[in-house]
């Protein structure tokens, strides 16, 4: 599962992120084009230098936020003029430039530049949103990157265009295959539809990968769907929020019950946060806005997302994941915030 750079590297050092065993991070491609820019990372020879992350990076192409972010944005058949979200200041960002800015970033995996469809979408407009993230698909395919490079799968809503989707790409061949243009508002059946739609045409030899999911007992229940990586900011946004992951749901520390509580976050979890330090404490510093709360939290969630990843994979090899699945996602719970005190 990539640990997004975004929220992450802000508050966790590469040493603390090796220590949790995160395998691999997201780099996002839109934000660093943006700020630094490409002349500072190239300067300071590539993401991986510049972070001083020593494992892989992927990083996503920049469609997704282009579409939600720009201010202004005129899509062509060569890309997407926009003004950023900075300043306002106009870009471009096309199938070409998506894979030169992910080339100088060093990506081990890049991902192709789509188009992400709004929800709800029609179906003239996904279609023709589609025909144009497949040509743009075919470019990116012909540009150098230096690593691996996953296709992504759209067509909004509609079963036959995810399929659509998922044999063209499948025909013009690439390393891995991404799912995208979920979690954009839609209703989570119909998110969960959007992966049933595309896997089936997916090749089961080569990685397929949700983009942007999700919460837990979603994850879990998107493995037994045939999914493979994740990446979600809910872990380390919620956590600036001051609510915790649990095997049984969320809590938020900010609840006066919190106040004097002794216990960890969780008993049992040997992260650095639950090793050392009571809900109490931790709801002390929340509450006094202190920067060691947030990063206790969220050194916590991390640990609690990569530790199920690893719990599914054992389930897997161990032949009793249809047990886990039925048994964690029943006993999970939303836990709503209520006495902030």
């Amino acid at each position: 599962m990539p640990v997004g750079t975004q929220a992450t590297v802000k508050c966790c050092s590469p040493d603390e992120l090796h220590a949790l065993d995160a395998q691999i991070i997201l780099g996002n491609t839109y934000h660093l084009f943006v700020r630094p820019g490409m002349d500072v990372i190239a300067s300071m020879g590539g993401l991986h230098r510049f972070m001083s992350w020593t494992g892989p990076i992927l990083t996503d192409s920049g469609g997704f936020q282009v579409f939600s972010l720009a201010r202004l944005r005129k899509v062509t058949e060569d890309g997407v003029h926009f003004q950023n979200h900075v300043d306002g200041s106009p870009m471009f960002l096309g199938p070409r430039e998506s894979m030169e800015i992910q080339a100088t970033l060093g990506s081990d995996i890049a991902m192709i530049f789509d188009e992400c469809p709004p929800f709800p979408c029609s179906r003239e407009d996904a279609a023709a949103s589609l025909e144009r993230t497949l040509r743009w698909a075919a470019k990116c395919k012909e540009i150098e990157t230096p690593g691996l490079k996953f296709g992504i799968v759209q067509g909004s809503s509609y079963a036959d265009l995810r399929r659509q989707s998922a044999e063209t790409l499948v025909q013009i061949g690439f390393d891995g295959y991404a799912i995208g243009g979920v979690s954009v508002g839609e209703p989570e059946p119909e998110m969960m539809a959007a992966v049933e739609h595309a896997e089936p045409w997916l090749p089961e030899d080569r990685p397929r990968y949700a983009m942007g999911l999700g919460t837990p007992p979603q994850m879990v229940e998107m493995v037994a769907r045939g999914i493979d990586m994740f990446d979600c900011v809910l872990p380390t946004r919620l956590a600036r929020n001051g609510t915790a992951f649990t095997r049984t749901g969320t809590i938020a520390l900010k609840n006066a019950a919190f106040t004097k509580d002794t216990g960890p976050i969780e008993e049992g979890c040997a992260c650095p946060a639950c090793r050392t330090f009571s809900r109490g404490y931790l709801r002390h510093l929340v509450k006094s806005e202190e920067i060691l709360g947030l990063r206790l939290i969220t050194l916590h969630n991390l640990h609690f997302y990569l530790g199920l990843m690893a719990q599914v994979r054992g389930y897997i090899e161990a032949g009793t994941f249809a047990e886990f699945r039925r048994e964690f996602v029943g006993n999970y719970r939303v836990h709503q915030q209520e006495d902030a005190g």
